[in-house]
Formats: C-alpha cells, sequence, structure tokens
C-alpha cells in the first residue's frame, strides 16, 4: 500500500497528460473525423420519429427479439428482414464540463488501479525500461482492451477499431513514459556510526 501512496505523483500527470492527449486527438487529429456519420436530410425525420415516440433516455436495440421466446414469430420475422439498429437517447443537451470531468475522473481511476499492479510487481528504484514494460502492458489493456469487444458486440463499425486501437496505444505509450519518469527511486539505507 506504501508504494501504491507513493505513485500519486505519476498518477495525476499521467491522467492530466492522457487528457491533454485524448482531446487533442479527438478534437484535431482526423483520425475520428468519421466515427459518427451525418445523417443528412434525414435528420429532420429521425427526430420527428424520436420524438413522437418520446422514448425515455437509455440505450434500445432494435428490431427487440426476447431472446429464446420462440413464440413470437413476429419478432423472429423483423429480427430477420432487419435492418438492425442500436439507438442511445440521451436525457438532455449533453453538458461538456460534465462530460469532460467524468472522464478525466476515469483516467484517475484507470491509472490508479495501472499504479497498482505497478505496485506490486516492481519495487522502488525500478529501472525505467521494466517500469515503462510493465505499465505500458497494463496501460494497454485498460485503454485498448474493450475497442475489439465494442466491433464484436455493440455494433462498433470495424472501421473504427484501428482508431480506438491507435488512441489506446497512445495514452499507453504516454502512461508508460510518465510513470518510467517519475517512478520512485529506492530509499538508500543509512548507516549508523
Amino acid at each position: 500500500m506504501d508504494m501504491l501512496l507513493s505513485l500519486w505523483l505519476p498518477i495525476i500527470v499521467t491522467a492530466v497528460i492522457v487528457f491533454v492527449a485524448s482531446s487533442i486527438i479527438w478534437m484535431a487529429a482526423p483520425i475520428h473525423k468519421h466515427d459518427y456519420k451525418n445523417p443528412g436530410d434525414k435528420e429532420g425525420e429521425i427526430l420527428a420519429l424520436l420524438r413522437s415516440v418520446a422514448l425515455a433516455p437509455g440505450l434500445y436495440m432494435v428490431p427487440w427479439n426476447n431472446h429464446g421466446n420462440k413464440a413470437h414469430k413476429a419478432a423472429e420475422a423483423r429480427v430477420k428482414e432487419g435492418p438492425w439498429a442500436t439507438i442511445t437517447v440521451m436525457p438532455g443537451i449533453p453538458n461538456m464540463g460534465k462530460l469532460l470531468g467524468a472522464w478525466f475522473f476515469h483516467l484517475v481511476v484507470v491509472t490508479i488501479f495501472i499504479a497498482y499492479v505497478g505496485s506490486v510487481t516492481l519495487v522502488a528504484g525500478a529501472d525505467y525500461l521494466k517500469v515503462f514494460q510493465v505499465i505500458g502492458g497494463a496501460a494497454l489493456l485498460a485503454h485498448a482492451g474493450y475497442a475489439l469487444p465494442m466491433a464484436i458486440w455493440h455494433g462498433m463499425p470495424w472501421s473504427q477499431l484501428p482508431g480506438r486501437l491507435f488512441d489506446g496505444v497512445v495514452y499507453a505509450l504516454l502512461t508508460a513514459g510518465t510513470f518510467g519518469w517519475l517512478w520512485p527511486e529506492a530509499i538508500l539505507p543509512t548507516t549508523i556510526g
């Protein structure tokens, strides 16, 4: 626990660096420019439909099929016919301040767990490269580990997978470099003479 507590500086510095990097990647880099599609002239119809059905905020999948209930032949037909969609209905206008605050909080929490992995596998004064390897591996799992399941299970287009993996690799490298740089020195024993 003492080792983990001694990592407070790399935890905070890493969260700030990754937060800034993620902002640059998402706002200035072209890699995520086409992640979300513009519905074009269909936007009005889509919005009118969503307003008319007044869905409560949540995540919806259509067509809905009560999985395992074979008595619903109409639902099975809708599933076979398609199209299929996942719809996210948000409770109101996104508050960027709150969202960015939540993102920073997430980065701190993730970095605490990455630091924990380092604290139980590395010692104070560990070599930069060893810290980089251990922390980098944990950070890559934390930041990119869910990219593939997003494409497999959540309908994220496969074309977005390289961008999500790129983000994870950048965040992992920044995390590993920061921890390697700020890793605590070994405490030298003092001699009483």
